[in-house]
């Protein structure tokens, strides 16, 4: 599963190599686009634009490119089971660890088929 996968780079479990969340998430593509990659290095912690979660910013990327009509999906499952997509107030609610939102970003953008088949 392309999340399990996106879960051990951001854990850097079973040699997978370690990075942060948004990187982790680009992990479910088939091609990663060493641009969006590297930008993608400044969006931990809460440093992606509008201080939203690095994880829920690079999908929504993804979506707005292919599937902009999934949008709204996506913000709904962030604000349900993390209760914002800020990366502050996601810390700071509790309800969805990082590796939660690595997880949960990675599957949506899998299942919008944007991940490998």
């Amino acid at each position: 599963m392309p999340h399990r996968k996106a879960k051990k780079h951001f854990l850097g479990q079973d040699g997978h190599q370690r990075m942060n969340c948004a990187q982790s998430v680009l992990t479910v593509l088939e091609e990663i686009d060493p641009v969006l990659f590297e930008r993608a290095r400044r969006y931990a912690g809460g440093m992606a634009p509008g201080g939203d979660c690095g994880a829920y910013h690079v999908a929504k990327a993804m979506l707005e490119n292919c599937c902009p009509q999934k949008l709204s999906e996506l913000d709904a499952l962030f604000n349900d089971l993390a209760g914002s997509t800020t990366c502050h107030d996601i810390r700071k609610i509790g309800k969805l660890s990082c590796v939660g939102c690595v997880e949960k970003a990675a599957e949506f953008l899998h299942n919008s088929k944007l991940g490998q088949p």
